[in-house]
């Protein structure tokens, strides 16, 4: 199965989703801001990462685990995974793909803008950071539903 955990950016909700998935962050408790902001891959995607699938790792099930940027173009990049998927004669039952969109607040949305589009990491990632933490819970929920679907 390729599981793939999708937002705006692909640097928050979607890589905290990814990372609970793999096990770098606990499902069933929130981490510390320390651990969360640790992670290699979380607030570290450019622009130019947007609309690239990026292979997180792989789940204790064998699972590829994925995250995608894709911007405010849901409606027009996921059609085209999908479709690309099945040009590939890949069976459209082997993936899954996951919006983590629903998770992000208010503080996560500015500490994103401050942090990857101004650069402004000594401002904007604590925001974010603070703004994950408060919305963990709904990630984990994801990612719990995600795995359950899969059994």
């Amino acid at each position: 199965m390729h599981i793939v955990y999708h937002c705006v950016s692909g640097c928050h909700s979607s890589s905290t989703a990814a990372a609970i998935h793999l096990g770098l962050l606990p499902i069933d408790y929130k981490p510390s801001y320390n651990d969360l902001i640790n992670l290699p891959f979380y607030d570290q995607l450019e622009e130019k990462d947007r609309g690239k699938l990026i292979e997180r790792g792989i789940d204790s099930q064998g699972n590829k685990i994925y995250t995608l940027g894709r911007k405010y173009y849901a409606h027009l990049v996921l059609p085209v995974v999908i479709d690309t998927w099945r040009a590939f004669n890949q069976n459209e039952n082997d993936l899954l793909l996951v919006n983590t969109q629903s998770c992000v607040n208010g503080s996560m949305k500015l500490g994103a803008y401050l942090s990857r589009d101004l650069k402004l990491t000594n401002i904007g990632r604590p925001m974010v950071g603070k703004g994950t933490l408060r919305s963990y819970n709904n990630i984990a929920n994801i990612v719990k539903n995600t795995k359950n679907s899969l059994n």
